[in-house]
């Protein structure tokens, strides 16, 4: 499921390599998690800001199953999208004009669709389903084609409490 930001952007391009390094240890020691949150609050002591880092950090909260951690960290890297593309800080808000949203070569509202795409889809395992459907709404709203697959995710929430034959 694409909630787990796979698709966003993950370059290292201006990232010490002392910070690349314990990423790159977070991930190879995934395992054991003192080791990994320790190279991952590194990571980000290091290099805060760094898009590559914060992303890291999202999935492996995404990944362990800490789903409000994570959620919590997904919205720094939604407030960090939003300082780089001068999008609304608060994503209601947002609104198609506010940026080329169908444009793939365009980083940053890339970026910020597939994350809002994440927030509704952990609003929704949390058992938040009106909060995930706010969300997918919005991701819908702002790209009408659906390029980044939101609809499935309001497909599943429609279904929800009707048998398979309905």
């Amino acid at each position: 499921m694409p909630a787990t930001c796979d698709e966003l952007p993950s370059s290292l391009a201006g990232l010490s390599e002392e910070a690349a390094q314990h990423l790159h240890l977070a991930g190879v020691n995934y395992s054991q998690d003192q080791v990994a949150e320790h190279h991952l609050a590194e990571a980000l002591r290091l290099a805060p800001d760094h898009l590559a880092v914060q992303v890291g950090y999202y999935r492996y909260l995404f990944y362990k199953g800490r789903l409000e951690d994570a959620l919590r960290q997904l919205d720094v890297c939604l407030d960090g999208c939003m300082q780089q593309s001068g999008l609304p800080r608060d994503w209601k808000t947002a609104r198609r004009g506010d940026a080329d949203f169908g444009n793939y070569d365009s980083l940053w509202p890339r970026f910020y669709l597939f994350a809002l795409k994440a927030h509704g889809y952990i609003q929704m395992r949390l058992g938040r389903q009106e909060l995930g459907r706010i969300a997918i709404l919005k991701v819908l709203e702002l790209d009408p084609s659906d390029k980044v697959g939101a609809k499935v995710l309001l497909d599943v929430l429609d279904r929800q409490g009707l048998d398979d034959y309905e």
